[in-house]
């Protein structure tokens, strides 16, 4: 239950820094409201998250899957340009990310 609050907390993490370049300096209503909520989900999710994840470990897997779901959907909604090595180094993070998920206790 502790991975899926953290994994649903690194989607809406994701989705919130997509909002944040959408809601343009929170001048458009919308888009701002919908990033506000990510927000709130992402951070209560993490803090439910971390009742049985160590901080460490649960702030490293939620940046690396905030990180990789950016990268996707910056690339797939907002066109932006992608790199060979962006994708490498994405790729990296989500192996270190296994790799917690592999040797946690939690």
């Amino acid at each position: 239950m502790y991975w899926f609050l953290l994994f649903m907390a690194g989607v809406f993490e994701s989705a919130f820094a997509i909002g944040l370049k959408l809601c343009d300096g929170f001048s458009k209503p919308i888009p701002s409201i919908l990033t506000a909520i990510a927000i709130v989900l992402s951070m209560l999710m993490m803090s439910m998250a971390m009742r049985g994840i160590p901080v460490a470990i649960a702030y490293a897997v939620w940046v690396g899957i905030g990180v990789a779901g950016s990268l996707a959907l910056s690339y797939l909604f907002l066109e932006e340009p992608i790199s060979a090595m962006q994708v490498v180094s994405v790729s990296l993070i989500i192996t270190g990310v296994i790799g917690l998920k592999i040797t946690s206790t939690g």
